[in-house]
């Protein structure tokens, strides 16, 4: 069915969802996934397979064609633990959007401008729908720093922010490669990371702080520096989180 939008969009549903329905209200983010499979064809079955107990509400395809998998307004299974701000298990809160990606374990590749074309307008239905503003649409790395890096470094953040679909920093990458791997002193390395807690990160329990923090010091990195991914503060991540406060 090719929507007025210019969207390819089928239904195909999955029966991996939460009753009953969500108020509408209720759902005010977006979390973006790859899938990380070997191939578009395992990915579609093991989000439709209930003893997967996966699923999302989107599933974008190499081609642009957009399955729907499960109606908005019920909770698809694709956040699982996961927090950001005062919001915890996600699922309840958010829709899923799958774009078909091998990921890091079968051969991570970019994501082809079919799909960031689709999915562009997609986010924009959806943002319009239920009032989601852009600092609201995640990644699943960023919700589940410990278990996820999906969508992953090779994701276009910065060309949907440019289109006000999610939020970046507004300095420039080359001028500021220069302070990158200049250490921080330990004041500035503790600011850095309240500073991450305050955008949404979560405080992790689940591991010692030491470990917790490079988890999410990770997926700072593969959203806002997305050229070197290493977990390690240095300068270049300190000017880009005080830039993104700002804003």
């Amino acid at each position: 069915m090719r929507l007025k939008t210019g969207l390819n969009l089928t239904k195909n549903y999955s029966f991996n969802f939460s009753l009953p329905k969500r108020e509408k209200k209720l759902i005010k983010f977006i979390v973006i996934h790859y899938t990380g499979m070997k191939n578009e064809s395992e990915a579609i079955k093991k989000l439709k397979d209930h003893k997967a107990k996966v699923s999302t509400h989107y599933f974008i395809k190499d081609s642009g064609d957009i399955l729907n998998m499960v109606p908005n307004l019920y909770e698809a299974w694709h956040a699982g633990r996961s927090e950001w701000k005062n919001f915890k298990s996600l699922n309840r809160y958010s829709i899923g959007i799958e774009i078909n990606n091998p990921g890091h374990d079968y051969g991570y590749k970019s994501f082809s401008s079919k799909q960031i074309f689709s999915l562009q307008k997609l986010l924009k239905i959806l943002m319009k729908n239920y009032h989601i503003k852009p600092e609201n649409v995640l990644g699943h790395s960023d919700i589940a720093p410990n278990r996820k890096k999906d969508p992953g470094e090779k994701f276009p953040w910065k060309v949907l922010s440019k289109k006000n679909l999610c939020k970046w920093h507004e300095l420039n990458l080359k001028d500021i490669k220069k302070y990158r791997n200049i250490d921080l002193p330990q004041r500035e390395k503790k600011i850095f990371l309240n500073s991450l807690y305050k955008i949404g990160y979560s405080k992790n329990k689940d591991f010692s702080l030491k470990k917790s923090n490079k988890y999410i010091v990770l997926a700072f990195q593969r959203r806002f520096r997305q050229s070197l991914v290493n977990g390690i503060i240095d300068k270049e991540c300190f000017l880009i989180i005080k830039n993104l406060l700002k804003n």
